[in-house]
């Protein structure tokens, strides 16, 4: 028994789950979005994280890594159940086509698995859809939670795109974006300090980057 899952966010660089063989690749058909929700790692309900999803394009193709599982049913089935329960905002699976880099036309696997988002408010309810460039970047910005903030998922998702030598457009314009409304929210902090403006600490504690992230901006 063997299956393959293919990831291509989180998963690129951190799989948590045991696996015998990754390879690079990607899947056609597919481009990467900010547009699903994320409210019990990275976000909360009142201040949702935005994480990315697939989302169908004839003309695109999205690089990640697809991971190999075989071992026997015991062994797929801990793998599955991990990954269901950290993917539990995306509300679909399908089968893929796999393509190695520099590989012939045809697939190299077939019946790859990846979790995706419904594209529909009324039946997702962790389907947030597009924003314009600034509010998604604003809400990435400050969105936290108990697994750590929204930025560094995805600043951790532009370098690991680099890391793999197959850097996501998409991705890196928004994290552009994102390390300039860190920079206006940290003038916002020095500011209101300099004035003296009764700011509750909670309130400049998301107005203040944390010095990590400014590192990522350097």
């Amino acid at each position: 028994m063997v299956f393959w899952v293919f990831g291509y966010g989180s998963l690129i660089w951190n799989p948590g789950f045991e696996y015998d063989e990754k390879v690079l690749g990607y899947v056609r058909g597919y481009r990467r979005v900010f547009d699903l929700a994320c409210i019990d790692h990275r976000g909360t309900p009142e201040h949702p994280a935005r994480t990315c999803t697939l989302e169908k394009d004839e003309d695109s193709i999205c690089w990640g890594i697809a991971y190999c599982i075989r071992g026997g049913p015991e062994k797929e089935r801990l793998a599955m159940e991990y990954l269901e329960r950290r993917e539990c905002e995306y509300d679909s699976k399908s089968l893929v086509d796999f393509y190695k880099e520099a590989g012939p036309g045809h697939p190299l696997l077939e019946g790859v698995i990846v979790f995706t988002s419904t594209p529909d408010k009324i039946s997702n309810k962790y389907y947030l859809g597009p924003a314009p460039l600034d509010v998604m970047a604003r809400q990435i910005a400050t969105a936290f939670g108990p697994c750590g903030n929204n930025r560094e998922y995805l600043f951790r998702l532009e370098k690991a795109m680099f890391d793999i030598g197959h850097e996501d457009d998409y991705v890196t314009e928004l994290a552009g974006e994102v390390r300039h409304v860190l920079e206006e929210i940290e003038k916002e902090s020095i500011a209101a300090a300099n004035v003296n403006v009764n700011v509750p600490s909670i309130q400049l504690q998301m107005l203040k980057p944390r010095q990590e992230v400014i590192a990522a901006m350097e």
